[in-house]
């Protein structure tokens, strides 16, 4: 226990020195739009949840402690007519090993191409998209410990301009002596810096302007700057608890420390009656900064909540989950997501 708890103290410290870089600089944010309906519906304070198969979204260390193979997907419209989307598999190996490979997408549709000559457009269409695929493993190194981590591909895409990275997550997932609490922590997108690169971004170039006889239209290519990607480290506690003989509850907090941000909180709870129905709630410490520190009006107050139904089968069950964001100005964010245990 003083080991995890050392190790732990030692990870934040390491991203509170990392947290000290200026907001709004980094690429590909939408790493840090939260992953299931379930977890939405708890605030995004899932880290030391982790017990579904977005674990390896959250804290990839939990997908050793599924009982089970899960394949789950969720949509939701996301702001301004964007489309999120996530699908992930989480394979049981044996009682102690998982795999999982997961494809996280963010999809801004297809707008008209217009210029000065054509303002009503030119028949031609542009589009941007968001992709990331990670492959992830976990291990139980004993009945109580465990660690997982992720290895992403991370693209991002508009019009004919593309940027790449490769990133890792490491997670830890504490089972204490205490019946009920664990300890989570995940550290996500630790990797190389993206560069946007493509054929819009060549030029014809005259090296030397004052001489009429050189060749004008030399190739060259304008250089754009490289972004790191989001950091974040994130540290959580969650207890079950049973209420009453049908009842049980899940309690849990994460303290999030991102490298394009200040440090903000999730809050969550879960009510579940006989595994068959889940009641959620949740508090969202990003949604509600952004709102005190963009808007005078009350625009993104964190605030979420959600419902799930699972039936079993034998041995497989299936589940849905809905989750409902009030993202105030912007518009309200349903999420629906589907898993199958096998």
């Amino acid at each position: 226990m003083k080991k995890v708890i050392s190790l732990l103290l030692f990870l934040t410290s390491i991203s509170g020195i990392i947290a000290q870089t200026k907001v709004g600089t980094t690429a590909a944010n939408f790493l840090n739009i939260p992953v299931g309906s379930r977890a939405s519906a708890m605030g995004g304070a899932f880290s030391a949840v982790a017990n579904d198969a977005t674990s390896s979204y959250w804290n990839a260390a939990g997908l050793s402690r599924l009982t089970k193979t899960e394949f789950s997907i969720t949509s939701a419209e996301w702001l301004v007519g964007t489309r999120i989307n996530w699908i992930g598999l989480a394979y049981k190996l044996d009682d102690d090993n998982a795999f999982g490979i997961s494809i996280n997408q963010l999809d801004y549709g297809e707008e008209e191409i217009t210029t000065p000559e054509q303002p009503q457009g030119t028949g031609a269409k542009w589009s941007a998209s968001d992709l990331a695929v990670s492959l992830s493993y976990a291990r139980n190194l004993t009945d109580r410990f465990s660690i997982g981590g992720s290895l992403k591909y991370i693209t991002q895409k508009i019009y004919n301009e593309s940027a790449s990275a490769f990133a890792l997550d490491v997670g830890l997932l504490f089972q204490t002596e205490i019946e009920g609490l664990k300890l989570g922590a995940n550290i996500s997108n630790f990797g190389t810096e993206m560069k946007l690169d493509g054929k819009d971004l060549k030029r014809p170039i005259d090296v030397d302007p004052s001489n009429a006889g050189n060749n004008p239209n030399i190739s060259g290519s304008l250089d754009t700057d490289s972004w790191p990607l989001p950091l974040v480290f994130t540290v959580g506690l969650s207890y079950s608890l049973k209420i009453f003989d049908q009842f049980n509850a899940i309690l849990t907090s994460d303290a999030v420390i991102p490298n394009n941000q200040s440090t903000y909180g999730n809050f969550g709870i879960e009510l579940d009656w006989n595994s068959m129905l889940f009641l959620r709630g949740g508090y969202n410490g990003f949604l509600k900064e952004k709102n005190e520190k963009l808007y005078s009006e009350k625009a993104l107050d964190g605030l979420s909540a959600g419902v799930g139904f699972k039936y079993e089968f034998g041995e497989y069950f299936t589940k849905f989950d809905y989750s409902y964001s009030n993202v105030g100005i912007f518009r309200q964010i349903s999420r629906f997501s589907l898993t199958i245990g096998l």
